[in-house]
């Protein structure tokens, strides 16, 4: 591990690096359960001295012209990509993705979404004629942004990207679990020419600096990613102010195999996409869907798929499925194993036990479980790990059933023997993005959720008008 990361561990506040806080959060590395770095645990009086300096940094970086603004944002993308082994090394270690995946993926990402969304600002409609009125759509002001562990650079570019396209200053909190990425990123875009207080990053927890953040009364708008529960307290602390909220919550998303379906294919990209980060990824088609008749030859091409899925040191290249994030989630992930142990679900990869060889380190077997019921925990509960649950169905009537029966709605998928007997069963999903037979992810393409896996939406032009307010001026 690069000594350099252990240095970027202050909050970042007005242009400089700055302690503070009530003591201090240790960054452990999961593979091994060494301590990386610590950083400081901010509360209320850092997010005050972040909000003040965003606020006074909106007044001039709002009127910057957009296309200064997108040409900041690629200058930003350049500093990442000047920068991709060292910021692909500190993800792996501070939250274990492995070092292949964190590569292409953890960073692919954020290189795709920030350029095109600085695509978009050119021929963006800024302003429209609607009868007598000029519209208008100006930045939505300070922008809180709370960000997860399990993607350290994609969630935060997904917001920080669209938010400085608009106009917006941020105030970042990202996750103590997995800070040191969002500090890099803030040396970057200070190298990239980013005015000072236009992006700011506090250290701390959820309850201390996410809550003063949410509630801060000079924040315009939160844009949060995590799980459902704290995302329906960012929700009640925010309504204090009647801020703008944008939500990207959980995901318990199925993948319905059609009785006409590629069995080839969908097996093994929808293991891929069960299995993506260690399952540690919102999206992650956790629910199997397949005919009854098909379910037995189903879970055999999956058993043998699977042996694919080597884990281990993060750091190799070889690995598949490195550590969970942390000692606590991997405890979470081992006790909905043998939940489901204990619910009746079949094992047929798997189990609630260490990976052999593996006795130290946050790592987890990959487990497959055939013959689901749909009323199970482990078919309703969102996991996120390396856990894939099969589940039978009689006919598509009930597959769709299935699939739209828990409190999520964020992603899921359609294998069909035709594209169009696919998008027909996709429309009736209910849930924010289907992949027809492996339709390919598109960064400019909405991405968010229906019911409880959020509000609002991230990514290409939707995502950037969450960063706006829209104005009449009566001519």
């Amino acid at each position: 591990m690069s000594a350099s990361i252990g240095t970027l561990t202050d909050h970042w506040i007005d242009g400089a690096r700055t302690g503070g806080g009530a003591g201090s959060i240790e960054v452990v590395n999961p593979a091994d359960g060494s301590v990386l770095a610590e950083v400081p645990r901010g509360g209320a009086a850092e997010v005050d001295a972040a909000v003040l300096a965003a606020r006074q940094a909106f007044v001039s970086w709002s009127r910057v012209p957009v296309a200064d603004r997108a040409a900041m944002v690629l200058r930003i993308r350049e500093g990442i990509k000047n920068r991709h082994e060292e910021l692909a090394r500190s993800i792996t270690a501070e939250m274990g993705s492995p070092i292949a995946f964190a590569r292409s993926v953890q960073l692919g990402m954020p290189m795709a979404t920030s350029k095109g969304v600085a695509a978009l600002a050119e021929d963006f409609a800024w302003s429209e004629e609607i009868g007598n009125s000029l519209v208008v759509r100006e930045p939505a002001g300070v922008v809180g942004a709370i960000t997860p562990w399990n993607y350290p650079l994609h969630q935060v570019v997904a917001k920080v990207a669209p938010a400085l396209v608009a106009g917006c200053t941020v105030v970042l909190k990202p996750s103590e679990v997995a800070p040191l990425t969002a500090g890099m990123l803030a040396e970057i875009t200070a190298e990239a020419g980013l005015p000072a207080g236009v992006l700011n990053v506090v250290h701390g927890t959820g309850p201390e600096a996410g809550e003063a953040l949410a509630a801060h009364p000079g924040v315009d708008m939160v844009s949060f990613t995590g799980s459902v529960g704290a995302g329906r307290r960012v929700q009640e602390v925010a309504a204090g102010t009647i801020k703008r909220v944008a939500l990207e919550l959980g995901g318990k998303s199925a993948n319905i195999v059609l009785d006409d379906a590629d069995l080839t294919k969908a097996v093994k990209v929808g293991l891929g996409n069960c299995f993506i980060n260690g399952g540690q990824t919102c999206t992650a088609w956790t629910r199997l869907l397949v005919p009854e008749s098909l379910h037995d030859q189903v879970v055999e091409q999956l058993v043998a798929a699977s042996a694919k899925y080597t884990v281990g040191d993060p750091t190799d290249e070889s690995t598949r499925i490195g550590p969970m994030s942390s000692e606590t989630q991997r405890s979470r992930v081992e006790s909905y194993i043998a939940r489901g142990v204990e619910e009746g679900a079949e094992l047929a990869v798997g189990g609630p036990s260490r990976p052999d060889g593996l006795d130290t380190g946050a790592y987890v077997r990959p487990t497959i479980f055939s013959g689901v019921r749909p009323d199970m925990t482990i078919a309703q509960e969102e996991i996120f790990g390396p856990v894939l649950s099969v589940l039978p169905y009689s006919d598509v009537d009930e597959a769709v059933s299935i699939a739209n029966n828990t409190i999520y709605g964020l992603a899921g998928a359609v294998f069909a023997g035709t594209q169009e007997r696919g998008v027909e069963v996709a429309r009736r999903m209910r849930t924010g993005q289907v992949d027809v037979n492996g339709g390919a992810f598109n960064p400019l393409a909405p991405f968010g959720g229906y019911k409880q896996s959020g509000t609002g939406r991230e990514l290409g032009r939707y995502g950037l008008e969450e960063f706006l307010e829209v104005k009449s001026i009566q001519l």
